[in-house]
């Protein structure tokens, strides 16, 4: 393969993968428009993806230094 054969096929696969993220970018969008209409709060759907991402030690950790903090500084 040469460089211009190689350079090329790099440049394919990645306009390809562009054109996936576009669409699954779409695809995220209008779920949450879906669940919006439905009478869900996105903002909390995008936080409950977060913290499933998240090992569980960490996560709790995070929670608890959250409520130190709240506590604190006199928040509930």
């Amino acid at each position: 393969m040469t460089n211009k054969e190689e350079l090329l096929q790099i440049i394919t696969r990645l306009e390809r993968l562009e054109e996936e993220r576009a669409a699954v970018s779409q695809d995220i969008t209008d779920i949450l428009a879906d669940s919006k209409i439905k009478g869900y709060d996105t903002k909390i759907l995008k936080q409950i993806l977060k913290l499933r991402k998240m090992d569980d030690d960490e996560r709790i950790r995070q929670e608890e230094e959250l409520e130190t903090y709240k506590s604190t500084i006199g928040m509930k």
